[in-house]
């Protein structure tokens, strides 16, 4: 809790943090990078030059401001939650949120000039370390839960034991521990960051991406989308040096399992639904349900732009037949082409969100575009799902929105 002094000085000066967030996180950034340009090696460039990360670190500040001072009753636990892990993946030292606070304060000074008295600082310093201090707590939890003492790297080298090309733009990545040790169990819905040093001085970048196969297997897979750049953001650093570069028998440096999210939560009817590369923590949910639960019903909704473009594909006949009470409703924008054997609804163009196959009772579980899973979201709150109920993967800056939305149109959204 905020002291009564802080919590008034900041409920006061909220409005100008907000009006000028990215303004003081652009200059947050630029500061703190010219000091310390080794944790360039942590952030996403390519948000870093869209601007997505400091639009994304604005709203964080705020939304936990707000929280504290209680002029948001949205819930701030979620949000923690989802930063932790991505920190926890990360190997974020305790230490690091000190040089952000010096950089973080300074930035909010020169870009606020003379309105920031020292009360106002003060208030604000106080703000920043309630936040970091918590951060640190559930990430310094993480870590022991994933095996991991205090001060030990989070990185394990893991050796390429195959090459799966799923489409034009998409490859899986099978993966063993190079230190021939155990492979760590996972729920199906975590991801592992995934470190690669680029060469040609271009440094090291760190990326996510979902464990796409079956937990307690003697391997884990993931399921690499090319990333291509498009208005005005460059193409995929990581991605694109694991699809032009890794080869079998090259050894990556793999983070534990993170992720608050499960892809398989609840008992009873399961609705999952996936867009593009996000079918990855849904296929990972499958292929746990064949072996643990394969009488459990479950629909799984997937929206691409084409039956080539869909990856992972191929594992759908296995998978249904292993799962009796498996619906498929595919949706495909440019053909409905559909794999010999496989029972399925193929439907043409986009997914409408008031068509999708629903029990009353489902847990679902989202995973894709923002756009997308705001417009299906907002369609199954308007069906009456509970909130409570729909669990979502967001990858990358950005929440999705705590309303029901507009209508839902006839034609959602393009699947990327």
């Amino acid at each position: 809790m905020l002291t009564e002094t802080s919590a008034a000085m900041v409920k006061a000066t909220l409005p100008a943090v907000q009006a000028h967030g990215e303004a003081i996180t652009g200059r947050f950034y630029q500061r703190m990078f010219e000091a310390h340009p080794e944790l360039l090696d942590i952030f996403n460039r390519g948000n870093q030059a869209t601007g997505r990360q400091r639009a994304a670190l604005a709203a964080a500040v705020v939304a936990y401001a707000e929280h504290l001072v209680g002029v948001s009753d949205l819930p701030w636990g979620p949000g923690l939650d989802r930063i932790a892990h991505k920190h926890a993946s990360l190997g974020i030292a305790p230490a690091q949120y000190t040089i952000v606070g010096r950089h973080l304060m300074a930035a909010v000074g020169e870009v606020l000039g003379d309105a920031v008295t020292a009360e106002v600082a003060a208030a604000w310093d106080e703000t920043y370390w309630l936040l970091a201090c918590e951060l640190v707590a559930r990430e310094a939890r993480l870590h022991h839960g994933a095996g991991i003492g205090e001060g030990e790297p989070v990185w394990r080298p893991w050796r390429v034991d195959r090459r799966t090309p799923e489409t034009a733009d998409v490859v899986s990545l099978t993966l063993v521990p190079a230190d021939g040790g155990p492979v760590p169990d996972f729920v199906p819905g975590r991801y592992v960051s995934v470190a690669v040093d680029l060469g040609e001085g271009r440094g090291r970048q760190i990326r996510q991406y979902s464990l796409s196969g079956r937990p307690g297997a003697d391997h884990w897979r993931i399921t690499v989308k090319r990333v291509r750049g498009t208005d005005g953001a460059p193409d995929g650093a990581v991605s694109t040096f694991l699809h032009d570069r890794v080869a079998v028998g090259d050894t990556l440096r793999l983070s534990p399992p993170f992720g608050e999210v499960a892809s398989a939560p609840g008992e009873g009817p399961l609705l999952l639904v996936s867009a593009g590369i996000g079918v990855t923590p849904a296929m990972a949910a499958l292929e746990h349900l064949a072996v643990t639960a394969p009488h459990r019903p479950v629909t799984l909704v997937h929206a691409d732009r084409a039956g080539g473009t869909h990856a992972l594909r191929d594992q759908l006949p296995r998978l249904r037949a292993a799962l009796p009470h498996l619906r498929l409703h595919l949706w495909y924008e440019e053909d409905g082409d559909l794999l010999d054997g496989l029972s399925a609804e193929v439907s043409a163009g986009r997914v409408d969100p008031r068509l999708i196959p629903l029990a009353p009772d489902a847990h679902v579980h989202l995973c894709g575009p923002l756009p997308f899973m705001n417009l299906v979201r907002s369609g199954l709150l308007r069906r009456g799902v509970p909130a409570g109920r729909i669990a979502y993967e967001v990858f990358g800056p950005g929440m999705l929105r705590d309303d029901v939305g507009p209508e839902v149109p006839d034609v959602t959204r393009s699947v990327g």
